[in-house]
């Protein structure tokens, strides 16, 4: 026979307790109980852990040596019992995230700090990447979740609509259309604009509604990302219409934001892999990530009610 987790239970009651009647308080069962399972030790150890002595249990060297590693034992057991605790409490984990490098420049930086003054033990990592590798590495089960921007859901996922806002429109402060509270496309006849690289899908479809709006705009600059746009702007050579996000992170660095007439929606994907395993904290990171987008859309709509310079 060997010693079970019982006896080594019992044993460390006596010891701290000094007595059989102690031992079975602390462990809620009966004298009788605690005095069998003692014997029972005894016999399987081949120990003599205790002299009675006038009804007394006085431990022996045998007791005391073998008390060292049960206390050992009893260390890495609340380790264990400590460590699930943190495990249910998020304190422990890492979730990996990929997106667009905008998001990583202007929604998750907030909700990471929300989230990490919650949940501390848990990493994060962003993979910033572009299309068509961000939605290949969210098919491959890459990550626990993905922003994009496009609606259609890549295969293997699983798909929610985390934002949605106008396209704004960003000015440099004393232009002359920073007087007005929303822009018409024929405010930009005539205007030098800066603009988004020929191939981005919201340039293409402004370049359209301009076309249609028989409206020319001096395009001056053509650049990559919206950050760099809004460092165009800024330096005086032109306006610009970017997407919320960017232009809300932007906002009182000496720009002005201002609405349109025209409607066209911006749209961030919240994306998870059916494939990866359920996990506490990544639900709790989309929930940060959801409350972090209202507060973005209340933001915007804050930024272009007129107020020439509002914190981001």
């Amino acid at each position: 026979m060997k010693i079970s987790l019982r006896q080594i239970e019992v044993f460390r009651s006596i010891m701290l307790a000094g007595s059989v009647t102690g031992a079975a308080r602390l462990l809620f069962t009966s004298q009788p109980t605690v005095s069998r399972e003692l014997a029972r030790l005894e016999l399987v150890s081949g120990l003599r852990l205790f002299d009675r002595e006038g009804g007394r249990l006085l431990p022996t060297a045998q007791a005391l040596m073998l008390l060292d590693e049960v206390e050992r034992c009893y260390v890495g057991l609340e380790r264990i019992d400590h460590y699930a605790q943190s495990i249910r409490n998020f304190e422990h984990g890492r979730l990996a995230l990929t997106c667009l490098p905008l998001f990583s420049q202007t929604l998750l930086p907030k909700v990471c700090r929300r989230f990490y003054q919650a949940h501390a033990g848990i990493s994060v990592s962003i993979v910033s990447q572009e299309s068509p590798l961000l939605e290949e590495s969210l098919v491959t089960q890459q990550h626990d979740l993905g922003l994009i921007e496009v609606h259609q859901v890549p295969r293997g996922t699983r798909g929610e609509l985390l934002f949605s806002a106008d396209l704004v429109c960003v000015l440099p402060p004393g232009h002359p259309l920073a007087a007005k509270t929303v822009l018409s496309l024929e405010d930009f006849h005539q205007i030098d604009f800066i603009n988004l690289a020929s191939l981005d899908i919201y340039r293409q479809t402004l370049d359209e509604h301009f076309r249609q709006a028989q409206v020319n705009r001096r395009t001056v600059i053509e650049t990559g990302n919206a950050a760099s746009v809004c460092a165009m702007v800024r330096q005086g050579l032109g306006v610009a219409i970017i997407n919320p996000l960017t232009a809300l992170a932007e906002a009182g660095r000496d720009l002005v934001i201002r609405s349109l007439n025209l409607s066209v929606p911006y749209r961030v994907m919240l994306i998870r892999p059916n494939h990866r395993p359920a996990s506490v904290s990544v639900d709790a990171f989309c929930e940060v990530l959801r409350e972090e987008a209202q507060l973005s859309v209340a933001g915007i709509k804050e930024a272009v009610s007129g107020n020439t310079n509002v914190a981001g």
